[in-house]
């Protein structure tokens, strides 16, 4: 007869019992679902519903609460099964009566499970408020901030800066709004005086849009008076922040939320705003908004804390802001929440709420809903022990972690109960076995205390015993090599000490043979063994055998002992090990379990050599332990031993201290020391605490001691930068720990506060060059030094120097150094260069600037190049020059290169110098005919000639020209003829004719402009609707209409071959009728 270890039976039970035992057994409730918080009421709402559903036997009775006090619902809804609920509804009128935190309470004789709270918001109609508000009058150049001050309302809300015929204001890098809505202008223009500047807040939610009363903005002009047209611009001024206000301020936020920061300038000229992260690059999450006025970095993490800096800067000098940037965490659940436990009178219960979050979470523990106390309970970290539990224990405990940023909330129903003893297998389940395998019944047992098990074959009903009947601790028979005559009925029957219960199990035999082949399935060690198949006749008869080796896990081992306990804590376990199955064990595992810290959970404590059977264990104080044994062979680990009975370990004194301590500082006076704490195992005993001593290094100072409780401490209001030396001791309520090692470390860093000197610069090439400097002395470092930066900014190219740019480039340079080389410089600038040191901080104040030119550099490739074949042995080259000259051109190298269209192979090459800059086109003469040419052409300056721009083409051969041929010749002069005649006509019309009033003001403005305008107002006259002339082609003819008749019939004579584009232009002044140009006159 075996018994089952009741314990653990619970908890492997407890997941299938659930359902079944809802039906039989007493259940304290359990919250299955409830509303989560927070509630928004919306004005539109009919009511709001708060949901709260429990299960438990009794079904549970509902209550709630608001803000901790009793609070009975005016309309509760009703469940179809039970007739109660804890749901109830809230009508819509009179909300604001109700806006709260509630909590629901489900209750019934076995206890009571709360939710978390839920709160109900019922926002108010936003509104801005009646005010009257003062003209703002502020000197030109001057800052001004215009505030907003939204009203709350549900989100989202939207800002918006408007006049009074809702035209928006217009924002840029002088004007700008903040995320609160306020207006800010970094420096005033006259232009900015206006009577209706309005904000605006919409919520979309409940569709309202809000006006704040308008503000108005008088900006003095500051001309003098006695200069009445004198242009003078505000005075310059050095920039500041009007956003945020200080040199440093704080920003915590939550891990995932959006970290945005703000920076708004004043100044004139208008400053702009660079951002960084002190000692690290900004991460790629981040994005600038607002005209660079605004860092967003998008789902936050702990390693986006730290130091960031935004940087205004003008022509008058810079200011600076450092936000230090935190990022904390809502507590949440390490792994997962308490789980509920079913255990056995006396028994001790621990209930672990393990979280998570920054700040670290307080843990509150209620029983029923109630903050308890009791004799048998006792706290340690965040477990709850009950030791030796009663019945009276059950109950629903409640574990709740809460930070600054939220609270987690887990109900934990414990029952402390003995229970006749109930079998989960299913009455009369067959069984079907192979001959001479193993076989298992299932008998699935649960009680208080744990029952004991027994077997019996219905025909004998005897207590079934033998070497090949195994009971498992689950309560279930294992049949090992099954004859025929293990086939039948078994029952298991269940006893304890509050009743009795029984199932029978049903065992067939079954195998495979098919066409003369054996087939077993799922080969074990059952299968082992010589196998002899015979073929028979009515003649003769034949066999063969076959042998079958099966490789497993090893066994479990048997037999475990505790002997030879030299003390308590130093002990020898042995063992007996099991069958090895045709692999050597290789090694033995020794682990343990015990029960206060982490019950349950067996963990490594050693591991022995295949051929040895003992172990020498050194144990930690103040623990009940116990232990197993599993082999491991080549197939790999084999089943764990049965525990051994329970040893108890008397308390001591911790015997090591917190090691690998880290010492840091987040802030420039201060000093973190973190070490890694001691395990929980290893604590030897209650009341475990750290005592912390520090002192200057070098200095022969007593040291100064703290007994914290935590393993973490802080020390603040140290000296930027400074040496330590640290040493951490354990202590327990038994006594101290051994004597700690001292480490070394130094307080928190600061930026460093000196620039590196005599900074230089030597071109190497016109894009590379070498900067050294004088390194900056190691006590103005204030941290580790990271290394140098090298910031340069292009001002202007040489070739228009009247064009300022910002091109600003850096480049970090790690480690100890006095020099760097600084590539990618534009050729044929003027630089500007600093140099700064950086530690983990940031970085220093940037050392004097260095203003250097770079020598010119080869051009970049011309930017098009086209070549066309005019004639029967020229072709012409165009191209335009290189968009980046890097230098002062001097000319063009032209290769051409005459190529055989068959084999593509090179026939001829020649290359002449091009000078002159400004050249884009060039005619090469006396080329073959018919044949196809390569072309390079490269721009080039004193420093040398750019990569060539390639082009092929083609010599045409002989062709009919039309503007060799005689009629058309004679056609041109014809045309050239009938145009001079219609101009003549127009002259003498108009001096015929009186004055009109294009006249008139033509006598009145006798100036060149006044006569172009006229002559253009004479063009576009007509008597007729039809206009045959153009009035910007007649106009040509009464200014410089010769120049352009001309230089159509001279593209001709050129014999460009654009006859249709020439001769429609022709067209266009020898379309209409000379008649008609004398009804001009007035």
């Amino acid at each position: 007869m075996q018994s089952c270890n009741s314990y653990r039976c619970f908890l492997k039970c407890l997941s299938c019992l659930c359902l079944f035992l809802h039906a039989i057994v007493e259940q304290p409730p359990t919250i299955i679902t409830h509303t989560s918080g927070p509630i928004i009421a919306l004005p539109f709402d009919s009511s709001v519903s708060i949901r709260c559903e429990a299960r438990g036997n009794p079904p549970p009775q509902y209550r709630w609460t608001k803000d901790e006090e009793e609070f009975i619902p005016p309309y509760i809804m009703t469940n179809k099964t039970t007739h109660t609920s804890g749901t109830f509804l809230l009508p819509n009128k009179h909300l604001l009566q109700f806006q709260g935190k509630y909590r629901c309470y489900a209750s019934n004789k076995m206890g009571t499970a709360i939710t978390e709270e839920i709160e109900l918001r019922v926002p108010s109609i936003p509104k801005f408020p009646k005010e009257e508000i003062d003209p703002l009058v502020v000197n030109e150049g001057d800052p001004i901030i215009l505030r907003c001050n939204p009203p709350e309302g549900v989100a989202p809300r939207q800002l918006y800066w408007m006049s009074i015929d809702l035209q928006h204001i217009e924002q840029d890098q002088r004007v700008s709004m903040d995320i609160e809505g306020n207006l800010y202008f970094s420096n005033a223009l006259q232009s900015d005086s206006r009577q209706d500047y309005c904000c605006f807040a919409a919520f979309s939610k409940i569709r309202t849009i809000v006006q704040k009363t308008a503000m108005t903005v008088t900006v003095k002009s500051c001309k003098l008076l006695s200069v009445v047209n004198a242009v003078e611009a505000p005075p310059v001024r050095k920039p500041g922040l009007l956003l945020p206000s200080g040199v440093q301020s704080e920003k915590v936020l939550l891990k995932g939320e959006e970290l945005k920061l703000e920076c708004i300038p004043e100044g004139f000229p208008t400053p702009t705003v660079h951002w960084m992260k002190m000692g690290q690059r900004l991460p790629s999450r981040r994005k600038l908004k607002n005209f660079g006025k605004l860092l967003t970095i998008s789902d936050v993490e702990e390693s986006d804390e730290g130091k960031y800096m935004c940087k205004v800067s003008n022509t008058a000098g810079e200011a600076v802001h450092y936000f230090d940037v935190i990022v904390e965490e809502p507590p949440k659940w390490l792994t997962e929440p308490p789980q509920s436990h079913l255990s056995v009178i006396g028994l001790d219960v621990h209930i672990k709420c393990s979280v998570s979050g920054k700040p670290q979470p307080d843990i509150t523990w209620r029983r029923n809903g109630e903050i308890f106390q009791g004799d048998n309970r006792q706290v340690l970290d965040d477990t709850l022990v009950l030791h030796n539990a009663r019945p009276e224990d059950s109950a629903v405990y409640q574990c709740e972690a809460s930070n600054t940023h939220g609270r987690v909330l887990a109900n934990v129903n414990i029952m402390i109960m003995n229970m006749a003893p109930l079998i989960l297998t299913r009455d009369y389940h067959e069984y079907a076995v192979i001959l001479g395998r193993d076989i298992i019944l299932n008998c699935n047992v649960f009680g208080s205390p744990g029952p004991a098990v027994t077997w019996a074959k219905e025909d004998t009903e005897e207590t079934i015993k033998g070497e090949r009947f195994i009971y498992l601790q689950n309560g279930s028979l294992q049949i090992t090599s099954a004859e025929k005559g293990d086939g039948g009925n078994y029952e298991c029957v269940a006893v304890n000490t509050e009743g009795k219960a029984a199932v029978t199990a049903v065992l067939d035999f079954s195998y495979f043979v098919d066409d003369g082949m054996l087939q077993i399935m799922n080969v074990n060690l059952s299968d082992e063994g010589m196998y002899t198949c015979i073929a028979r006749t009515n003649l003769d008869e034949d066999n063969a055998t076959a042998q079958l080796t099966v490789l497993d896990v090893p066994d479990a081992p048997m037999h475990l002992k505790i002997s030879d306990v030299k003390s308590p804590r130093n002990i020898s376990l042995s063992w007996v090990p099991g069958s090895d199955h045709n692999s050597s064990v290789a090694e033995f595992v020794v682990e343990y379990e015990e029960s206060q810290w982490e019950p349950g959970r067996w963990k490594e404590l050693q591991k022995v050599p295949g051929n040895l059977a003992t172990a020498e264990l050194a144990l930690h104080g103040h623990l009940n332990y116990q232990f197993r044994v599993y082999a491991v062979n080549a197939v790999g680990p084999g089943p764990p031993s049965e525990p051994t009975e329970r040893h108890k370990t008397p308390p001591a004194a911790p015997e090591r201290n917190p090691e690998n301590i880290k010492i840091q500082g987040h802030l420039p006076h201060q000093m973190d020391i973190i070490p890694t704490p001691l395990l929980p195992v290893e604590h030897n005993g209650p009341g475990l605490e750290y005592k912390v001593s520090y002192r200057k290094l070098g200095v022969e100072d007593p040291w100064k001691d703290h007994l914290v409780k935590r393993h973490s401490f802080v020390v603040k209001n140290t000296s930027t930068f400074v040496p330590y030396e640290i040493k951490i001791r354990s202590r327990n309520s038994h006594g101290w720990g051994p004597e700690p090692k001292v480490v070394t470390g130094y307080s928190g860093e600061d930026v460093p506060t000196a620039a590196p000197q005599d900074v230089a610069v030597e071109l190497i090439n016109a894009t590379v060059l070498r900067v050294s400097w004088t390194p900056v002395p190691p006590v103005t470092v204030r941290g580790h030094l990271g290394g140098y930066n090298v910031q340069w900014l292009r001002k202007r190219s040489l070739l228009n120097p009247n064009k300022i740019l910002d091109d600003r480039q850096s480049l970090s340079f790690p480690g100890k150094r006095n020099h760097a080389i600084v590539p990618g410089l534009a050729p044929y600038s003027e630089y500007r260069l600093t140099v700064s040191v950086f530690n983990k901080k940031g970085n220093g104040p940037y050392s004097d600037a260095v203003t250097f030119t770079t020598s010119e550099g080869v051009p970049e490739q011309v930017h098009i190049l086209t070549a066309s074949s005019a004639q029967k042995d020229s072709i012409l080259l165009v191209w335009g020059p290189p968009l980046e000259a890097h230098g002062i051109l001097t000319g063009y190298l032209l290769q051409y290169q005459r190529i055989n269209e068959t084999t593509l192979e090179v026939v001829d090459s020649q290359e002449m110098n091009i000078t002159g800059a400004d050249t884009t086109q060039w005619r090469l003469q006396g080329l073959e005919e018919g044949s196809l040419y390569r072309f390079h052409l490269s721009a080039c300056t004193q420093a040398g000639c750019g990569p060539p721009l390639t082009q092929e083409s083609t010599v045409e051969g002989q062709h009919s020209d039309f503007s060799t041929r005689g009629w058309f010749i004679g056609t041109m002069c014809a045309v050239a003829l009938l145009t001079l005649v219609v101009l003549m006509a127009c002259f003498l019309k108009r001096n015929k004719g009186g004055k009109y009033a294009v006249k008139e003001k033509e006598d009145l403005h006798p100036d060149v402009e006044s006569q172009e305008k006229n002559d253009d107002t004479f063009c576009e006259y007509s008597d007729s609707d039809e206009k045959p002339l153009k009035g910007s082609s007649l106009c040509s003819l009464n200014g410089n209409g010769d120049t352009v008749s001309r230089d159509s019939l001279v593209s001709y004579a050129d014999g460009g071959g654009e006859f249709d584009e020439d001769g429609s232009f022709i067209g266009e002044y020898s379309v209409g009728e000379p008649s008609r140009l004398g009804t001009v006159t007035a």
